[in-house]
Parts: structure tokens; C-alpha cells; sequence
């Protein structure tokens, strides 16, 4: 299965870079990343404010202090600050926006000569060794 991810990966970055006739500066790729970054935020935010489908309710995220427990506990406590579902448009726009923000990431692995499945990997790589630990 590892085999069939890698293609994967390694196909959507050979196609992007084979389709990609505009935006071949590193500094188009870096603010149309953005672009494509703010796009997928606010498609998010419309399907709580104008939609409806979910409702996001932030708040301080809340642990006890006052009885012992260890860190890997501590997820049990911490919120996603999330109600309800995506609706099927929702879900759509949002994941054409994360398809976007993908292609442009993968637009400049290309160009600053990285394989985007290294990157994937050496991002597991310093998840795994660090853990519960790693708290970004």
C-alpha cells in the first residue's frame, strides 16, 4: 500500500509540475499558496457563518489543575470547538480549496527541488519521534 501512496504523491507533483505554465516564479507559487491558504480558511468560515452547517464555538481550551493525569490525557480534555456536520456543498468547496492549496504546495516543492512524498515522510518522521511531545 506504501508503493501505491508514493505514486500517488509522486504522480499529482509530476502532473503539476507538467501543467504549470503560469506562476513559475517561486515568488507567484509563494503568494498564490497563500492565496489558495486564505481561500480554504474563509471557505471554512462561510460554512459556519452563512451556511449554518457547523457552529464554531471557541473558547480557552480547559484541563483540570487540580488532579493528576499525564500529557496523553490531556487530549481527552482539549475541544475541537466544532458542532454539528459539513453539508455536502460545504464539504465540496472545502475540499477543492484543500486540493488548491495542495497543488501549490506541491508547485513549490517542485521548484525549490523537493518530492513532495520526502516531505510527507520526514514530516511523519519528526511526529513520530517526538510524539506526545510534539506540541506545535
Amino acid at each position: 500500500m506504501t508503493q501505491l501512496k508514493d505514486s500517488i504523491v509522486d504522480e499529482f507533483q509530476y502532473t503539476v509540475d507538467e501543467l504549470s505554465f503560469r506562476n513559475r516564479s517561486v515568488l507567484d507559487q509563494m503568494s498564490k499558496m497563500q492565496e489558495a491558504t486564505a481561500k480554504l480558511n474563509r471557505a471554512i468560515v462561510k460554512a459556519s457563518t452563512q451556511c449554518g452547517c457547523i457552529q464554531i464555538h471557541s473558547k480557552k481550551q480547559m484541563y483540570p489543575v487540580d488532579q493528576e493525569y499525564n500529557l496523553s490525557d490531556v487530549k481527552n480534555f482539549m475541544e475541537e470547538h466544532i458542532e454539528g456536520n459539513l453539508c455536502d456543498g460545504c464539504m465540496e468547496q472545502i475540499d477543492k480549496e484543500m486540493g488548491k492549496t495542495l497543488y501549490y504546495f506541491a508547485s513549490l516543492c517542485n521548484t525549490l527541488n523537493f518530492n513532495f512524498y520526502d516531505v510527507i515522510l520526514n514530516e511523519l518522521d519528526r511526529v513520530r519521534i517526538l510524539g506526545k511531545f510534539n506540541l506545535k
